[in-house]
């Protein structure tokens, strides 16, 4: 396989990875209607750089750090699934605030600051899920069955992955954005407190999991 079809290859599984809408596709949604798209894309860059970090921890072989971090899968998943409880909870008891156009006609957005905490956030929820690890493991070993996984093809295959992820959140971010313009205040309300559940009951689970 050439270094261009394993790149488009690595992409649509990044694609296909990211597409369906979990906890963090719920996150994404919220803050893009909360925050605007700043806030939305800072959100998926974060999930895209959790996975890619990951991606390189099993491409290159970095043995001891994914033992780590499958030694500690339970306390991982606690954490993740308690900030999503809260998450969940601070969603269902926050009234969204109403969008006011500024002196520019356009809805007011979060600034750098916030854009960046939505961005280490993201990235540290995605980061407490070690089982992405196995997952990219598997992925490596289905495009290289031979073993001939150079440090080069692994870098192709993360930036690959990475850059389909960053491709499904622009395009949700995106169609969200569209949406955000059109979506009055009750139903805005009604979109929080489904997000609020849903992360909560995802949150549920992972606590279970850890237990």
């Amino acid at each position: 396989m050439s270094t261009t079809s394993l790149f488009f290859t690595a992409a649509g599984v990044g694609l296909a990875i990211a597409a369906p809408v979990g906890p963090m596709g719920m996150l994404c949604i919220r803050r893009t209607l909360t925050g605007g798209p700043r806030a939305g894309l800072a959100i998926g860059f974060g999930i895209a750089s959790g996975d890619a970090a990951y991606g390189l921890i099993a491409a290159l072989g970095l043995v001891g750090i994914s033992q780590f971090m499958l030694a500690y899968d339970r306390p991982l998943h606690l954490a993740a699934g308690l900030f999503l409880l809260y998450l969940g909870l601070r969603t269902l008891l926050q009234r969204p605030p109403a969008d006011t156009p500024n002196g520019d006609g356009k809805l007011a957005q979060i600034g750098r600051a916030g854009a960046l905490r939505a961005y280490a956030s993201s990235l540290l929820l995605t980061l407490t899920n070690p089982q992405t690890v196995i997952m990219f493991a598997a992925l490596f070993t289905t495009l290289a069955p031979r073993g001939a996984f150079s440090s080069g093809i692994a870098l192709t295959t993360v930036s690959g992955v990475f850059c389909g992820s960053i491709a499904w959140w622009c395009f949700l971010v995106t169609v969200v954005s569209l949406a955000r313009h059109a979506i009055g205040s009750k139903l805005r309300l009604a979109i929080d407190r489904i997000v609020g559940i849903t992360l909560a009951a995802f949150g549920i689970v992972e606590v279970r999991r850890a237990l």
